[in-house]
């Protein structure tokens, strides 16, 4: 419980947006362990699937776009 608090913590308060990605991926692994240790198998599966692999992809994606600046490729 207190991995979440401080991956949380960290995730929320770092000003590297890379690293904050990082932790909150971190953090939806560490949650689905947990699912997984209640013997919750389909939710743990679900949040790694969803929470850290889906929505740390698109959070990567995006800090990719915001990276490359106004004007510099892509559709926006």
């Amino acid at each position: 419980m207190v991995t979440l608090w401080v991956l949380a913590v960290g995730a929320i308060s770092q000003a590297d947006l890379f690293k904050s990605v990082v932790l909150f991926v971190t953090m939806g692994v560490v949650v689905a362990v947990a699912w997984a240790r209640l013997g919750a198998a389909d939710l743990a599966m679900v949040e790694v699937a969803v929470g850290a692999g889906i929505t740390g992809a698109l959070f990567l994606n995006t800090l990719g776009h915001l990276e490359q600046g106004p004007g510099k490729g892509g559709a926006g």
